[in-house]
């Protein structure tokens, strides 16, 4: 087998156990890394949701209340829940594996009732009041899902709609009815903001991370390959077998070759000057034999 040959075996071997130990550490870490990138774009939805929210209520609403159209019907886009729930609807065109909720235990829309799952985190929160957020993954029909929530309290403004039937705005109780969304009480926790996201979702981005580390990491064993090969090539192949190619012209009787020349001052140069000595002793002993 040819000196390259082994010494690329070689390399490979050595190449290949690194890479496996490489990606073995490496696939945890872009999963970890993958998941908080994707609980850090849950946060800012949440945050944005929050923002929506005060924004409805603190500026919308008592707009709103003034128009005559008010007077008439209830008007959902006062809502605080429904304008986040609206807002991120549209953000969604953007991150459709993303889903938003504000659930409730107790909600005048019957949309927003809290399921069984998203109870225990409501009561988390009324159980734990210094929470204020919480991170849970639970599995679903389509696989694992993690979830991101932060408590509802009231506040004055909520008991308007929500204290009493009796003290409801008209408009509510013509839309909604009197049976949901009363009883809520100054300070509580009447519910959660959830963002859910499929855990395939940080599975991707990792995976796509995973490929293209391992495509980089190959490409550049394969440039350090190809530039290893062409130095040992140039610097070690070549000039040992015309040192051979000559040694053996040699061994056959042509003693009329020039001697060897190569330029340098490492092993290959001192080969050569070596070669170069004994084959001017070889063939002066051979002269010296003829006369």
């Amino acid at each position: 087998m040819k000196l390259l040959a082994k010494f690329n075996i070689l390399l490979i071997l050595l190449f290949g156990i690194g890479l496996l130990f490489v990606l073995r550490l490496s696939r945890g870490f872009l999963e970890e890394n993958a998941r908080e990138q994707t609980l850090q774009q849950a946060k800012l939805m949440l945050a944005s949701a929050r923002s929506t929210r005060d924004y409805t209520e603190q500026e919308l609403d008592p707009l709103l209340e003034t128009t005559p159209e008010s007077a008439k019907r209830f008007l959902p886009q006062s809502i605080p829940f429904y304008a986040a729930t609206v807002t991120f609807n549209h953000l969604r065109k953007d991150y459709p594996d993303y889903t938003y909720k504000e659930a409730a235990l107790n909600p005048t829309n019957p949309r927003d009732r809290a399921d069984q799952w998203e109870v225990d985190i409501i009561d988390y929160f009324r159980n734990h009041p210094d929470q204020k957020q919480l991170i849970g993954e639970r599995q679903t029909a389509t696989g694992t899902s993690i979830s991101l929530s932060q408590p509802i309290t009231t506040n004055q403004s909520c008991l308007v709609c929500h204290g009493s039937a009796a003290a409801a705005p008209p408009t509510e109780i013509l839309t909604y009815g009197s049976a949901n969304g009363f009883g809520w009480t100054l300070n509580e926790i009447i519910g959660a903001q959830i963002v859910s996201v499929p855990t395939a979702v940080a599975e991707g981005i990792a995976a796509r991370l995973y490929h293209t580390l391992l495509i980089y990491i190959s490409a550049t064993f394969l440039a350090t390959l190809a530039v290893i090969d062409l130095g040992l090539y140039f610097i070690v192949i070549r000039p040992v077998r015309r040192l051979a190619a000559t040694a053996d012209l040699i061994s056959n009787g042509d003693l009329d070759q020039p001697e060897f020349t190569y330029k340098g001052r490492d092993e290959i140069a001192e080969v050569t000057a070596s070669f170069n000595r004994m084959y001017v002793s070889l063939k002066k002993a051979i002269q010296m034999l003829d006369r």
